[in-house]
């Protein structure tokens, strides 16, 4: 599906660094008319000149998507400003790092809060003004995994499993109600070298690590803004997203204990000791304000962990028929 926006009113939180900034950027390039949303207002305002800049129409509104009162002011601004909204994309995250029981619970609270509460309070707004107008464009940024697990990071992977089976459930709504010209779309990054790491708290007793490999921001910025204009139902945003999707599917195990092994070594084994902290759970950081940070995008960490997973898929699908093979000797599988 070709849509035909033109100067679209987009609306971005979680802006003011990381993917939320290089997709305002990138939506600015194509004249956009921009609504920036986070909890620094002032990276928003400097954001939003940089836009105006590009040719672009920008406003920055100061917005904690937690509060629900702060997700409506967002929406009525836009309306305000520019009399429509065309595109929604719910993008604020954050995490914390440690074993499950180890997290403080009140940290595991506040990363569903923000990644899977403001996602729906943002869903539910957006779909309100689209319903109305019959018709815009809903884009909900989970994660890689959302299609999979990995550990020390739980709550966070919860909710991005809760922001993929609440994109899908909402999505069949339009289909059971025939709202055919309102479109969802999941987008689901793996590592990208953005302050996210940064931001997040941590409970490891160990810095906080991007597992490799580690991918441009832009790629992902270039995703939703091509899904504004194209929209698809979920996509994945990084090819070790892709083979690890792929292998989950063949081989569910086998994948649990790689992801499992590969990031405990990255992220305890190998990492440097580091103080605990809440990083940006309950207020905002002043650090990590660009799209960038740390995080190599290439090398000898992409290549080996690529490497990797690779020669494990033929094992994953040999795995896969082995198993299959067995349950047509055996008459199938045992019931539950």
């Amino acid at each position: 599906m070709k849509l035909n926006w033109n100067n679209p009113v987009v609306v971005i939180t979680g802006a003011s660094s990381g993917i939320g900034k290089a997709t305002a950027l990138r939506f600015a390039e194509e004249g956009a008319r921009l609504v920036l949303a986070a909890r620094r207002k002032r990276l928003l305002e400097d954001l939003a000149e940089e836009c105006e800049a590009l040719g672009a129409e920008a406003i920055a509104v100061e917005t904690d998507v937690i509060d629900q009162s702060d997700i409506e002011r967002l929406a009525k601004s836009a309306i305000k400003e520019f009399g429509q909204i065309d595109v929604w994309i719910n993008n604020a995250g954050a995490s914390v790092i440690g074993r499950f029981d180890e997290v403080p619970m009140e940290e595991n609270e506040q990363v569903v809060r923000i990644n899977l509460f403001g996602t729906m309070y943002g869903t539910a707004e957006a779909l309100r003004h689209f319903r109305k107008r019959e018709q815009g464009v809903l884009i909900n940024v989970a994660a890689a995994l959302a299609r999979h697990a990995a550990p020390y990071q739980a709550a966070y992977v919860a909710s991005k499993h809760g922001i993929r089976g609440l994109t899908d459930a909402v999505r069949q709504e339009l289909y059971a109600n025939d709202e055919r010209d309102i479109y969802l779309c999941t987008v689901m990054p793996v590592s990208m070298n953005t302050p996210f790491f940064r931001h997040a708290a941590n409970r490891s007793g160990h810095k906080v690590q991007a597992i490799p490999p580690v991918y441009d921001p832009e790629r992902v910025a270039e995703t939703i803004v091509d899904l504004a204009w194209n929209p698809q139902r979920e996509v994945i945003v990084g090819s070790s997203g892709k083979m690890i999707a792929a292998q989950q599917h063949l081989s569910p195990e086998l994948t649990d204990r790689q992801v499992a092994k590969v990031t405990h070594r990255r992220q305890i084994e190998n990492s440097p000791r580091e103080k605990d902290r809440s990083g940006s759970l309950f207020r905002p950081m002043k650090d990590g304000t660009e799209v960038h940070d740390e995080w190599r995008q290439s090398g000898e960490y992409v290549n080996r962990t690529g490497l990797t997973l690779a020669a494990t898929l033929p094992v994953a699908a040999a795995l896969w028929w082995w198993r299959r093979a067995q349950g047509r000797t055996t008459g199938g599988t045992r019931a539950a």
